[in-house]
């Protein structure tokens, strides 16, 4: 119980980061619930995929009635990812606590710098950025083999991040969409969301009788979340966002650097 109370505002703030800022706030969960709530890395990850997919899940319905979800391709997308997330979570069962947390510190520093640089599912500015863009589709590439190849290796990429680290992968499925299928980028945030959703389950499943989860703690955190995602979503037009998203990226390269060190720290 005194962990769900820890674990309760830690969501909200995450939330609030992702409500604000955009799906890049997702990153802090893992951190917050090793650091602060007192999970094991293996389940910190296994909380962090249930909320990404609950927050893909909230901002799905959305997309869909302005008709950004391509449905039958963004599910075919999703089914290649399977695979990679039952290989990702297989590794996250085995992989040691420190190394895994070794590796989410570089995965920090990606996001801090992608979210410098507009990612369009990073960042709410971002994403608004490409919305209003042209809507105008690439004429989808002649799927041949090697063609082929590159997208069930793209979704098995994305799918393996998603059960390593328990997070969507969202910056890595916009650029597959619209250069290996020809997606305008609204349609490709929009489809990413159900991606992402898919990987999510399909993560959470590969770990079902292997992972433990408190039950109280997750639910507490991603309530709290849900909470704070909404707030945020309410003071996103109110903020600098370019000025908020330079603070938050350093905010990340700390959070990175800490995370690296008591890593290196508790493998020596």
């Amino acid at each position: 119980m005194i962990r769900a109370l820890v674990a309760s505002p830690l969501g909200f703030l995450v939330g609030l980061s992702l409500g604000a800022l955009g799906s890049g706030g997702s990153i802090l969960a893992v951190p917050a619930l090793v650091y602060a709530a007192g999970q094991e890395p293996q389940e910190a990850t296994a909380t962090s995929l249930l909320l990404v997919g609950v927050a893909a899940l909230s901002g799905l319905p959305a997309h869909y009635r302005a008709g950004r979800v391509k449905v039958a391709k963004g599910v075919a997308f999703g089914l290649t990812g399977i695979g990679g997330s039952f290989g990702g979570t297989a590794i996250n069962r085995r992989l040691d606590p420190d190394m895994l947390l070794l590796g989410f510190s570089g995965l920090i520093l990606i996001a801090a710098w992608r979210m410098l640089t507009a990612c369009p599912t990073c960042t709410r500015s971002g994403e608004a950025e490409a919305l209003e863009a042209s809507a105008t589709a690439k004429k989808p590439p002649r799927l041949d083999v090697g063609h082929v190849l590159m997208i069930l290796a793209a979704g098995t990429g994305v799918g393996f991040l998603t059960g390593l680290f328990g997070v969507g992968g969202g910056f890595v499925i916009v650029p597959a969409l619209t250069l290996l299928l020809g997606f305008a980028m609204p349609q490709a945030i929009g489809t990413s969301l159900l991606v992402v959703a898919i990987n999510s389950a399909t993560a959470l499943v590969a770990r079902v009788g292997s992972a433990h989860l408190d039950w109280v703690v997750t639910g507490a955190f991603t309530l709290a979340a849900v909470g704070g995602v909404l707030a945020g979503g309410h003071i996103a037009g109110r903020i600098d966002a370019e000025r908020s998203l330079q603070a938050f990226a350093v905010a990340l390269v700390l959070l990175a650097l800490f995370t690296a060190a008591t890593a290196i720290a508790g493998m020596i």
